[in-house]
């Protein structure tokens, strides 16, 4: 694994970890995006796991997460969020066309990242082959209520975007019933634990967005849900799925498991799924 650098066009530097795929060219291309907490250092198994497959995996540190120190926690806009997984799949797109032509592209977006990654797809399905959703943000159970979206959009309007507010999520237990990993979540350094009001705002902004254009996703999709989410309301999410276009949906069910499907017990079981989702994605893209 190595840690690399991508600018984009607001000359903005993201850090993003990159894991080579194990074979003499990669067999497909998997670009991923993490939650509103974490980063892309909280994904090392499974990144590992689909590089071992032959996948070239790149995870990159959304805007003021991670790695990337500057203006921790805000985005100046929605937009902003999208066009750097635009210009991020861009990149990769080039690489992979002459190194290998064909090869799928697949947008990963867990959590939060799947509000960007669902948006990103809708507006520029030419960059991506394949859409995977795990336990996406889209739908979530903490959310703002009509009084605190008007002082969102107040506090905005009198130029207070990058003030910030607490995210509600400090206990480790919503992300995973495992001793250990509430630990690492807990003394993690990089999380994030408060964003300004400006990405309050873009993150409703991509919700609408995805509410509003969701019969235009028609890529192949994967969806994979913890069935103890006490972060997604799983139920909402289904009724989105519902509403994509895309006519070759998987859904994943996993009861047992709590939000961050990462840390549990059974993610071998989990991520061997995954690896067969993209397995029969290639296999497609080869037989077209």
């Amino acid at each position: 694994m190595k840690i690399r650098l991508f600018r984009t066009s607001d000359d903005y530097h993201h850090h993003f970890r990159h894991w080579s795929a194990q074979s003499d060219v990669p067999r497909g291309y998997v670009v991923a995006l993490h939650g509103i907490q974490s980063h892309s250092g909280w994904y090392d198994y499974s990144s590992q796991r689909i590089s071992a497959a032959g996948f070239d995996v790149r995870f990159l540190d959304r805007r003021g997460s991670g790695l990337n120190g500057c203006h921790r926690g805000h985005t100046p806009h929605y937009e902003r969020l999208i066009h750097d997984v635009r210009q991020f799949l861009t990149y990769i797109k080039e690489e992979r066309d002459s190194e290998r032509p064909g090869a799928p592209i697949v947008l990963t977006g867990i959590s939060w990242g799947g509000k960007v990654a669902t948006a990103t797809a809708i507006r520029y399905p030419d960059l991506v082959d394949g859409l995977a959703l795990l336990y996406p943000g889209i739908c979530a159970r903490m959310k703002p209520n009509w009084w605190q979206v008007q002082l969102m959009n107040l506090g905005v309007s009198l130029g207070k975007g990058r003030e910030r507010v607490k995210i509600p999520l400090d206990d480790p237990t919503l992300f995973t019933g495992e001793k250990d990993w509430q630990e690492f979540i807990r003394n993690d350094r990089y999380t994030i634990h408060q964003v300004s009001l400006d990405f309050l705002k873009a993150s409703l902004e991509l919700e609408q967005l995805i509410q509003s254009e969701a019969t235009k996703l028609k890529l192949p999709l994967l969806m994979m849900l913890a069935g103890q989410d006490e972060i997604i309301d799983n139920e909402e999410t289904l009724r989105l799925l519902s509403q994509f276009g895309s006519e070759r949906e998987n859904l994943i069910l996993y009861n047992d498991a709590r939000h961050t499907l990462e840390f549990e017990r059974n993610r071998h079981e989990i991520f061997s799924d995954f690896l067969e989702w993209l397995n029969h994605l290639c296999r497609r893209e080869q037989s077209v």
